[in-house]
């Protein structure tokens, strides 16, 4: 059998180390058996093992390679479901319960960072999320309701004439730094995690991929092709990959794919056009990320699709999103671009809960996912060793059906819509003078 390889991206090729963990061959026994080796299942090891579980994670692949190792490398609290949609969902109380889940994740990682010399830098502060120049400066509003309802003091207001000096651009209106936020190297960052996993000692099974469960009675199986895992616990983190391993978690979870690209190094340029060190997002549905890199290339991010077109089709599309933002551009190249598969719910929510004593889940991301897997492994984690209930936040939610067969073609359909919304405002933007 060939070893699983990593996607060609900035990530894969810029990775810190190639430890390899070995596939499962024959039988285990464990506490707790977690499917799928992202940065929800690797932080779920992390955490159970330190509390003396002990530990089988299998993972398909590699670790980190999925979302979790292919993304824009932006951590920040909060979920794909807006923090005024969270309220409207769960009111005021435990929206602020929730979206606290995050502000400690972030300080979470920024500690396991440290404790375990994880090399995922440089690990930069601050994202500026950017309005659109169509729809007019605004955003400073958000800062009061963030600070008011969710207690975040770390948010600062960018004029339009403050970050015209710092972005060389007319897209946008005005913006909000998110001082609390960082961007880092999100594949090292994993296997990061993976590492300090295992040295608590957890047994991660890379290129082990689960193909069926007996998830009745006091002690569960997960079967691989060449061995089984029996465990007392059974946690599901596939996020994007969960094919059809298990219908609920499947039929809950949209699988879509989004892409990011390298631009070849900018040199002095640089500085010219992104003239501060932070990430950038804008506030449309079909957003734009980037990010300058410390050797003046530009990791650039956006589009979501339920299509996996070829390298050379996703660094064409998205050369032409950074043209639409920085015209003077047309010139640099693209070195690589690579698409990756995020568990999408239908609610914008992550799955957490349990499914019947033992069997649990923790996955659907859904783009948002940095901080966001490090508190609902920590939250699950709780519940396991320590009997904790916070799982019981996101009940709200639950497993919603997503559509089955008509998801992806659904929701390829929403994105579209979307997509011609956002280039029809954009046709209103006031030109520069």
């Amino acid at each position: 059998m060939t070893e699983p390889q990593y996607v060609d991206s900035f990530y894969a090729r810029t990775r810190a180390d190639d430890r390899r963990w070995p596939a499962l061959i024959g039988d285990a026994e464990a506490d707790t058996c977690i499917v799928g080796g992202g940065l929800a299942g690797l932080n779920l090891a992390l955490e159970l093992a330190e509390r003396g579980r002990r530990v089988v994670l299998l993972e398909a692949q590699r670790v980190g390679w999925g979302a979790s190792g292919r993304n824009g490398g932006f951590v920040g609290a909060g979920y794909s479901l807006g923090a005024k949609r969270l309220i409207e969902r769960v009111g005021p109380a435990d929206a602020r319960r929730l979206y606290g889940l995050t502000l400690e994740a972030v300080q979470t990682i920024h500690r396991r960072i440290a404790r375990f010399g994880i090399e995922c830098g440089p690990v930069v502060p601050g994202i500026l999320k950017a309005g659109l120049a169509e729809e007019g400066p605004g955003l400073e509003r958000d800062i009061d309701f963030m600070a008011e309802r969710f207690g975040v003091t770390t948010l600062e207001h960018w004029s339009a004439e403050r970050l015209r000096a710092a972005l060389a651009t007319d897209r946008y209106s005005d913006a909000v730094l998110l001082k609390g936020s960082v961007h880092l190297h999100s594949l090292n960052y994993a296997r990061g995690i993976a590492a300090a996993a295992a040295a608590a000692g957890a047994v991660i099974h890379e290129a082990s991929p689960a193909t069926g469960h007996s998830l009745d009675g006091a002690v569960k199986e997960v079967r691989t092709a060449a061995g089984r895992v029996r465990a007392r616990e059974v946690v599901f983190a596939c996020g994007g990959y969960v094919g059809m391993l298990h219908t609920r978690l499947s039929m809950a979870t949209v699988p879509v794919a989004t892409y990011v690209m390298l631009t070849e190094p900018l040199g002095d340029r640089l500085a010219s056009v992104i003239g501060v060190p932070h990430g950038v997002s804008d506030t449309r549905f079909c957003n734009d990320y980037y990010r300058p890199l410390a050797d003046t290339r530009i990791l650039w991010g956006g589009r979501v699709s339920t299509f996996h077109p070829p390298a050379e089709r996703i660094a064409a599309a998205l050369h032409r999103d950074m043209l639409a933002v920085y015209p003077q551009l047309a010139d640099v190249k693209v070195e690589v671009a690579w698409g990756g598969t995020m568990g999408y719910p239908k609610h914008k929510m992550p799955l957490i809960g349990s499914l019947s004593p033992g069997v649990w889940y923790c996955m659907g991301f859904g783009g948002h996912g940095m901080s966001a897997t490090t508190a609902g492994a920590a939250v699950v984690a709780r519940a396991i060793a320590d009997g904790g209930d916070e799982y019981r936040l996101f009940q709200p939610f639950g497993l919603a059906f997503t559509g089955g067969p008509f998801a992806r073609p659904a929701a390829q359909t929403i994105y579209w819509g979307h997509k011609l919304r956002d280039g029809w405002r954009a046709r209103q933007r006031p030109k520069a003078a």
